[in-house]
């Protein structure tokens, strides 16, 4: 953030948000499970609220024990709405689903909205990346809502309009399935006839336990596959530099540090059932 030109800053500090929106998930979970402060903090990704500035904001969250408090702090705040509209759902519900979901569609929803102040050369690589990262959302979203039988009409609240290798006809149609193995199928059959993927020649490959991990990896397959590095372009090459480590990163995250700690995990949980498994 430091080196990179005005506009990347803003980019980054929009990007950044998504860590910021987990804290407050942490916060508002600790609240409804009735932990204290202490158990809550540990649980909250401080160094993002200093790269936003955010940390003051972060500490004063922390402090407020209850629903209504955490609704009238927000009030004043980007995240009022979203706040707002899940606890009301929470509330008549008992379920925390709904404001999770409007959270991240605020993020997507800013990142969009925040895309059209970039300049041409700006938008070649950063608005495409924006679109992907969108589209890989709500195809997540609406598996999520086959799966777990949510509300048509609810479900297409969640939705972000930004739409990538599909239009919103394609998205619709995805949204009003109720199987999901439907979904795998049909998703794998649009993008193969996507006339970008076939240009591009990238493999599809749908993996149905890790969905998001293989739709994430045809993506990002197809954002390196057409952006290239431009080294006598200082603008382009310090975009795409730092493109490239939030992408190389976000793989290196979910392809090998996040299946390790699963596997561990695992292993040791194993362990514990054979060692106490017959007390």
């Amino acid at each position: 953030m430091f080196y990179s030109p005005e506009s990347m800053r803003r980019f980054l500090s929009d990007y950044l948000l998504k860590f910021e929106i987990a804290n407050i998930k942490q916060v508002i979970m600790g609240v409804i499970t009735g932990l204290n402060i202490k158990e809550i903090t540990k649980q909250i990704n401080f160094s993002v609220e200093e790269y936003l500035e955010h940390k003051e904001f972060m500490n004063n969250l922390l402090e407020i024990t209850s629903l209504d408090e955490i609704q009238l702090f927000m009030s004043k705040t980007r995240y009022n709405k979203a706040i707002r509209e899940g606890i009301l759902y929470f509330r008549n519900n008992n379920e925390i689903f709904v404001m999770q979901a409007f959270l991240d569609q605020y993020y997507y929803n800013n990142l969009l909205e925040q895309e059209k102040s970039y300049d041409k050369k700006e938008r070649a690589m950063i608005s495409s990346y924006i679109y992907q990262l969108i589209e890989v959302y709500n195809l997540r979203m609406i598996s999520r809502g086959i799966t777990n039988n949510i509300d048509k009409d609810l479900l297409k609240q969640f939705l972000v309009k930004g739409y990538f290798f599909l239009d919103e006809n394609i998205i619709n149609t995805l949204m009003n399935l109720n199987n999901i193995e439907d979904f795998y199928q049909q998703i794998e059959n649009y993008l193969k006839k996507s006339p970008k993927l076939q240009t591009a020649q990238i493999p599809i490959v749908i993996n149905k336990r890790h969905l998001i991990w293989s739709l994430g990896a045809i993506y990002q397959n197809y954002f390196f596959k057409i952006n290239k590095l431009k080294i006598d372009d200082i603008e382009n090459s310090t975009i795409y530099r730092i493109l490239e480590l939030m992408i190389k990163k976000d793989k290196e995250i979910k392809f090998n540090i996040m299946p390790n700690i699963i596997r561990i995990i695992h292993e040791k949980f194993e362990r514990l059932e054979n060692k106490y498994g017959n007390l």
